[in-house]
């Protein structure tokens, strides 16, 4: 039921209550309305292996009922564009800030100081204006490959463009894959910056293709096409290699390992406020956020996929990393989500056009 909808319903009860019980009637269907007023479902797009989670533990705490969307990141940005007049979610939550700094720009987004302590990597993240906030960072990419098969490692970006490794390397739909965009933007960036790094990265993403890159939908596909030996090499998020690496008994045909290629590309995941969601839908939003960068809220994301997205970095003081996550990576860079969020759109098409 939409909120135009439950006022309707919820006014037209007020009415037959004022018809049976007069004024003193009237006092009471007020109150109740009131007090039925005071929550609304909290919509929740997201793309989190923890989220679901996180919602029945909110709601358990609260009382607050959270209707979740869970899909691709892809998918629900695409979702939201196509709800831009008649929007019908409340809160965001997914891996890379490129997405809602383009979401922003739009003023899309309703600004809040989330009221977590952040750490100095959580504080680099949050933007001047509060329109959205951390919630844990990865990197994008880890290298995934298997060592039964491989007997050399590349070293650089560069050495993928060689012979030893044609055909045998694997990554993610940017389309589909809420990591992947970061990682090209991150690609280019490093390539050539903000002046000249689109071209650069779409050259080198051309050699690359031509030097029989595949391309799968998302981590879990592309780790599949690894252990099935389509490929021997993936670049892919590294939450999900590490959860590999940690869950999968090494055997003479496959044994997953991990390398960092220079430099990778800081994603965090990151929750944002529908500016177009209600003001009750707000407030409760709000609530959620705090609740995700509490101690209790974070000790809640660490336990719902902990061979995947919960094998996260804090942002967050006093919460300690899964055991067997590596220490967080001191050689990365961060891209400017201002810049490279709004050209999402027109990196993603070219992609698509040639290289997928």
């Amino acid at each position: 039921m939409n909120v135009i909808t439950r006022w309707t319903a919820l006014g037209g009860a007020a009415a037959v209550l004022v018809g049976l019980t007069g004024c003193a009637g009237t006092a009471s269907a007020s109150t109740s309305v009131a007090a039925k007023a005071a929550v609304e479902p909290l919509v929740l797009y997201a793309a989190e292996g923890f989220d679901s989670v996180a919602a029945k533990a909110f709601t358990a705490k609260t009382g607050i009922p959270v209707k979740l969307v869970d899909d691709s990141t892809g998918p629900l940005l695409t979702k939201i564009q196509a709800e831009k007049n008649n929007p019908q979610w409340s809160l965001l939550w997914v891996d890379g800030d490129t997405a809602f700094a383009a979401l922003d720009q739009q003023g899309m987004l309703a600004p809040y100081a989330a009221k977590g302590d952040f750490n100095d990597v959580g504080k680099a993240i949050i933007p001047s204006d509060n329109s959205y906030t951390p919630t844990g960072t990865t990197v994008m990419s880890a290298l995934i490959y298997n060592a039964a098969k491989v007997t050399t490692v590349p070293a650089t970006y560069d050495d993928l463009l060689g012979s030893a490794y044609a055909g045998k390397v694997g990554m993610n739909d940017p389309a589909q894959s809420g990591p992947t965009y970061p990682f090209v933007a991150g690609l280019m960036n490093q390539l050539g910056g903000q002046t000249g790094g689109v071209a650069a990265g779409e050259a080198y993403l051309t050699k690359l293709k031509a030097n029989g890159l595949q391309v799968f939908p998302t981590n879990g596909d592309t780790l599949h096409a690894i252990e099935t030996g389509q490929i021997d090499f993936g670049l892919i998020q590294s939450s999900a290699a590490i959860g590999e690496a940690l869950k999968v008994k090494p055997t003479a045909d496959f044994e997953p390992k991990i390398a960092y290629l220079p430099k990778s590309t800081l994603l965090p995941s990151v929750i944002g406020i529908d500016k177009g969601a209600s003001p009750v839908q707000q407030a409760e939003a709000k609530k959620f956020i705090d609740y995700v960068v509490s101690p209790e809220g974070q000790a809640v994301m660490l336990t719902g996929d902990p061979t995947g997205d919960s094998l996260f970095w804090p942002v967050v003081t006093g919460t300690k990393s899964l055991p067997g996550l590596p220490a967080f990576p001191t050689a990365y860079q961060s891209i400017d989500p201002a810049f490279w969020g709004p050209l999402q759109s027109q990196v993603v098409t070219w992609f698509e056009s040639n290289i997928k």
